[in-house]
């Protein structure tokens, strides 16, 4: 994108794979990085690969990753221009930004306001609204009494959500079905939220049964320019939480494309974002998907972890695009020049144990064999000998595969699972090679409930005969889409292959 680099020198406020993923973009730009890191991460990958790294504190992210001084002292004793915060940790911190602001280091993500305005989910729905996105129904501000949950209650009628107003990740979040369960789930919910992010606020949505989970990725420029770069597909949960993501959505239309592009460019302006962020969606999947109905849920104001999707099927590189854009860069395209070709999936790839409901498994990595091939991307933080802690998210790795068709993508996906060893913890690997068999998956039959609602979860040993039966299907389902062209959609054409070869990363 740029002849010359756009910064001297970056410091990436971030650990894992993102950081490694950071450095390696800033690299090919001609930036030097600098990596931080607490006691528990001296070995780490990203320390390792970083041309400087500056120590932090000991092992709890509260003392090293979470300290907004320590975080900016680093970058002004290495002398970094630009600090990139990744995701998680302070990436969704405006204090953090504020600070960077202040001490005159650029922060490379949204400004300071935008981040406080859609951080808040009451704030946040009331700005969407007044530019004429949809939002769920519920009530109009927070909930300071039970009376008056109940009135909004009796107004959208049960089932219901009882939200955190600076929730996320499930926290301070309950579903009523009744009104005798509403209010011991107030109190609940308010007293998780306080304890989770230190504000009891909470508001109430109708709650949305089978709902899709989708999401559109913005980025904006400091010129008054705005994109979209399609949808992903986020609906294969645990504990309201992604674990597989894909790009395009498999039941996404031209039309409802084009709907929700625009309503996550309004959301940009309504929140006067700069830089890269997504506008996650609740679609209700009933009829004709062009007709489907939509409503705001949040913004997050970063980089996603499933933004690799997103590159495979544009071509594009987002951290490229955010470096460029925090240096004061237009966006080198319009919207009529973004395209989509072909379909990527991420598995990402933990240390937990999926059945048992998906518990960290920290620990040494004693032997590792990642994936390769045609169409295969891993986004690792890890390597043999490391050892994963328990102090932080255990996360080895985002598997992405791509392919010229969804089904393409899928098989690769599936030839990549059977190639990963990691040996020393459990991984959630077995997991992801029996959905990526399971006959509703494959259809494009998803909702945010997909994992209990097909029963996921069971001992493996204990479901032998349903595996055997979804891997027969599953072949089945393969064979009758080799014969049959017809049923590929317009993204699938051989125009569209040729142009997808560029997106092969390794």
């Amino acid at each position: 994108m740029a002849a010359t680099p756009l910064f001297r020198k970056i410091l990436i406020a971030n650990r894992g794979e993102i950081a490694v993923r950071i450095i390696r973009t800033s690299r090919d730009l001609g930036i030097e990085t600098v990596a931080v890191y607490s006691e528990a991460d001296a070995n780490a990958l990203h320390v390792r690969l970083a041309d400087e790294a500056v120590p932090i504190g000991p092992s709890p992210s509260a003392e090293s990753y979470l300290v907004v001084e320590k975080l900016v002292n680093a970058a002004l004793r290495s002398g970094a221009e630009a600090i990139h915060p990744g995701y998680g940790f302070l990436a969704e911190n405006a204090g953090f930004a504020q600070a960077c602001k202040d001490r005159e280091i650029c922060f490379i993500g949204p400004p300071p306001d935008a981040i406080v305005l859609m951080g808040n989910k009451i704030e946040s729905r009331l700005a969407v609204q007044s530019v004429g996105v949809p939002v769920v129904p519920g009530s109009k501000g927070s909930l300071s009494t039970l009376d008056e949950a109940q009135n909004v209650a009796a107004e959208i009628g049960f089932p219901l959500l009882i939200k955190a107003s600076a929730g996320g990740g499930g926290k301070g979040m309950r579903l009523v079905r009744s009104k005798a369960e509403l209010a011991s789930a107030l109190e609940t919910a308010s007293g998780e939220a306080r304890a989770a992010f230190n504000d009891p606020t909470v508001y109430i949505e109708r709650y949305v049964e089978n709902p899709r989970h989708i999401e559109v990725q913005i980025l904006a420029d400091h010129h008054g320019n705005a994109i979209h770069l399609g949808e992903r597909e986020c609906s294969i949960q645990r504990r309201h939480q992604k674990v597989v993501e894909e790009a395009p959505s498999p039941s996404v239309t031209p039309g409802l494309r084009k709907r929700l592009g625009e309503a996550a460019l309004a959301v940009a302006e309504a929140a006067g974002y700069r830089n890269a962020g997504t506008v996650e969606f609740l679609v209700e999947g009933i009829g004709d998907p062009e007709d489907w109905n939509f409503y705001f849920l949040e913004m997050n104001t970063r980089l996603q972890v499933e933004h690799p999707v997103t590159e495979m099927v544009t071509g594009l590189d987002l951290v490229e695009l955010q470096i460029a854009v925090a240096a004061g860069q237009p966006l080198p395209l319009t919207q009529g020049q973004v395209q989509l070709a072909g379909a990527a999936i991420e598995c990402r790839i933990y240390a937990e144990d999926p059945y048992n409901d998906f518990l960290p498994s920290p620990g040494r990595i004693t032997s590792l064999q990642e994936p390769a091939g045609p169409g295969v991307r891993n986004d690792s933080g890890v390597y043999q000998g490391f050892s994963i802690p328990l102090e932080y998210d255990p996360l080895i790795s985002k598997l992405v595969t791509f392919g010229g068709t969804r089904e393409q993508a899928i098989q690769r996906m599936r030839r990549a699972l059977s190639e990963y060893k990691v040996g020393g913890v459990k991984t959630t690997i077995p997991f992801f090679e029996r959905l990526l068999t399971h006959p509703a998956f494959l259809e494009g039959h998803l909702s945010t409930h997909f994992i209990s609602d097909y029963n996921l979860l069971q001992n493996s040993a204990a479901t032998e005969e349903d595996r055997i039966r979804d891997i027969a299907i599953a072949a089945a389902f393969f064979e009758h889409l080799s014969q049959t062209p017809a049923t590929r959609t317009k993204r699938e054409t051989s125009s569209e292959w040729k142009n997808s070869s560029r997106r092969y990363w390794q």
